[in-house]
Formats: structure tokens, sequence, C-alpha cells
């Protein structure tokens, strides 16, 4: 029966129905988004949540969950991703894209300052105590030091593997050691899952800022790198 629910609402959406019964998101790696409206364009998921908004891979959407009405989201929405400022700032202290910090914290901890993990990790970019102990961080939960402090890993990693994004991602996730350990992507179901969600949703956060500065540029849109001036 609920798998009916999620056919009808998906069908709904794609119809352009003007409101949808819906409260939860379920990704296909478990997790549960409380969203309060949404919007499907093409293969992509437009989730807005009371923090801001994310984009999420078609694909990776497995059900949605019905419980009220809300209306779905405009096509444009003028607010900004959640932190935006705080990831600005960030990116241009450490040299680091600002859409990918966006979406390593929107996979880590879907913009919540103080989810904590079963290991512990805690806050929007989920560092492990020991981590934020070595970066200077204080109050693990402040946003502005978390953000600031789990990009300066972010960056270490990139350039500990020359910018490789796979395995500086599977790094901030698994540990730098069991990428020693194996020389690669270790092959943890975890690991590998969470690379391609933070890769797809950097690639879609890019692609819609491109094409945003494209827009107002009256240019086409350039590539952008994980770290501004590499490539990769």
């Amino acid at each position: 029966m609920r798998l009916r629910q999620a056919a009808l609402l998906l069908s709904l959406a794609l119809l352009g129905a003007p409101a949808v019964r819906a409260e939860y998101v379920v990704l296909r790696s478990g997790q549960r988004l409380t969203v309060t409206s949404y919007q499907l364009n093409g293969d992509t998921y437009r989730l807005q949540m009371a923090g801001g908004s994310v984009e999420i891979a078609a694909e990776e959407v497995v059900a949605i969950e019905p419980e009220e009405v809300f209306t779905r989201a405009p096509a444009t929405p003028a607010v900004k991703p959640p932190y935006r400022e705080l990831v600005e700032a960030a990116a241009a202290r450490y040299n680091v894209d600002a859409d990918l910090i966006t979406s390593v914290i929107a996979v880590e901890s879907n913009f919540d300052p103080k989810a904590v993990s079963r290991k512990k990790a805690r806050g929007l970019m989920q560092l492990l105590p020991e981590t934020a102990a070595r970066l200077g961080v204080r109050n693990i939960e402040d946003p502005q030091e978390n953000i600031d402090a789990g990009t300066r890993y972010l960056r270490e990693l990139l350039q500990k593997y020359n910018n490789n994004l796979a395995l500086a991602l599977a790094a901030y996730n698994a540990g730098p050691e069991r990428i020693q350990q194996y020389g690669r992507v270790p092959p943890f179901q975890e690991t590998i899952s969470y690379v391609r969600r933070v890769k797809r949703g950097y690639e879609n956060n890019k692609a819609s800022t491109q094409k945003k500065r494209a827009a107002r540029a009256g240019t086409l849109p350039a590539t952008s790198l994980p770290l501004a001036d590499q490539a990769q």
C-alpha cells in the first residue's frame, strides 16, 4: 500500500499537481528527510527543508511517505542554500569549492548543526572529537567553527590525494588509514555510497550554480573544481 502511495505521489509530481501529501522523503541509504515541499526537475529533486533547500538525484529517492498537505516549492526559489555565507567564507579561506562543501554537509548531517553519528561525529560536517580538537575547534556544534574546520580538513585530504575527489571523500568518511590500507576507495558499502552521493550532489549543485552565473553574465558555464585552481 505504501509503495502505491509513493508511486502516486511521484506521478502527481511529474504531472505538475499543485499540492502533494508528503512529509518524509526516504533515500536509498535509509535516511529519512523531513521536508516542507519538493519539486522534481528532470532527474533531480529539489527538497525544501526548514533550514533551506538541497538537490538530490531522483534515483536516490525510494519513497515519499504522506503525512500532511503542503505546496510544492516554486520553480526558482529565492532562498539561498543553508549556511551559504559561512560556506562561502570557508571556501575562500581554504580554496575549496563552496558547492562541494555544501554537498558534504547535505550528506553528512542534512544541515543539522546538532547531528551526532553512531561514531560520535558531530555537527554540520560530522567531525570526530579528535579531529575537531586537532583543528582547534572549541564548540563542535557551532556552525561557523564546524564548517571552517571541516573545510580545512577537506582541503588537507584533497591535497594529500592530489585533488582526487573520490579518494578525498572516502578518507573523509572512512579515515585516511583505510585509503592507505587498500590503496583506493575501501570496499565498504557505506563509503562507496557516501562517495557517490556527495559527488552526485556536487555535480548537481555545480550545474545549478553555473547556470545561474551564466545567466547573469550571458556566457556559457565553465568547469569548476574541488580546489579552485587545480584540475582533476
